[in-house]
């Protein structure tokens, strides 16, 4: 047995890894951009582009390009650039840039000094492995260990030096009954903190499954998916893993739900007029669709509930002042 940590990398971003598989993940879950979901998030992406004074979107985790794509279509004046630990997926729009990146965590050397760029990490720290541990005796944590065949767990041993700090800052134990689950973030803020580091003006936005403190799930979140189904968590490749974000404890100036940052972008999932329909029965049947597509980005029982993480750089303390 293996620390959940290095067998849930290795069932990633191995040499045959899930997210190397060739159906990509669209083959296994829908996202927010997928389809006609992504259209309508593409359009709002754009505007916070534009909120924001960016006029380049890098696009990380991209899967095969699908939020990239419908970007283009919608905003063809933006630069845009997908980072991905594939190569440059068939079909995409030659306008597009690809950066190939190692996985998990880890970012390619060419992502560095961007500038009025807005960087989107949809559901990428969820897949960003952690450490994971549990309540071994009160306020006493031990690794998780795992087998990578057969998803057996067993405990190890206690946790390094800076693990225990950040469950002390973010997510503290000594409450929590035996047995209880963590989901250590501290390698997920290292793999943020780095990425912001490489922006030297502009916004980043992480969107993701995520939790604050005070609401930590005690069995903690490790899960898989696998062709449209959740499954037990086997890191063997097989199927996705995945654990919410203690989204709190990433650096940020403002932290929302996905419901509430689309209504500031302008997203409404009104229904169109319905005399639109004996005027117009195509625009009719496409408004529909589009407002069918709001609405379930913006269920906030759904998809609506991720959590959205902005990040602006340079901070706003630490902006040139525009005044006279």
């Amino acid at each position: 047995m293996v620390p959940w940590r290095q067998a849930w990398h290795d069932a990633l971003y191995g040499e045959a890894g899930f997210y190397r598989r060739t159906e990509g993940p669209a083959g296994h879950f829908t996202t927010s951009t997928h389809g006609p979901l992504g259209v309508v998030l593409a359009e709002a992406i754009g505007r916070l582009a534009d909120r924001e004074g960016c006029t380049h979107v890098v696009d990380l985790g991209c899967g095969r390009g699908e939020l990239l794509t419908h970007l283009h279509t919608a905003r063809p004046d933006l630069t845009l650039t997908g980072v991905d630990v594939v190569g440059r997926p068939n079909g995409i729009p030659d306008a597009v840039a690809w950066l190939r990146s190692p996985g998990g965590g880890s970012l390619p050397e060419g992502l560095r000094g961007l500038v009025d760029v807005l960087v989107v990490a949809h559901e990428w720290l969820d897949v960003v492995p952690c450490t994971v541990a549990q309540v071994v005796a009160p306020g006493r944590l031990a690794v998780v260990l795992v087998d990578p065949v057969t998803g057996e767990e067993g405990l190890g041993g206690p946790l390094a030096a800076d693990d225990l700090a950040w469950c002390a800052r973010h997510w503290p134990v000594d409450d929590l009954p035996v047995g209880a689950r963590v989901e250590v973030g501290g390698t997920r803020d290292a793999a943020w903190s780095d990425l912001v580091s490489r922006v030297g003006r502009g916004t980043l936005l992480a969107v993701d499954y995520g939790h604050v403190r005070g609401e930590r799930p005690a069995q903690g979140t490790l899960t898989g998916y696998r062709a449209g189904d959740q499954v037990a968590p086997v890191p063997d490749g097989s199927c996705d893993v995945t654990a919410h974000v203690a989204v709190d404890s990433l650096d940020h100036d403002e932290l929302t739900t996905q419901r509430e940052g689309l209504r500031t972008l302008g997203v409404t999932a009104a229904l169109p007029e319905h005399a639109l329909a004996r005027t117009d029965p195509a625009g009719y049947v496409a408004a529909l669709s589009r407002s069918s597509a709001a609405a379930a980005l913006m269920d906030p029982n759904g998809l609506g509930a991720f959590r959205w993480v902005l990040r602006r750089c340079p901070p706003a303390g630490a902006r040139p002042s525009t005044a006279d």
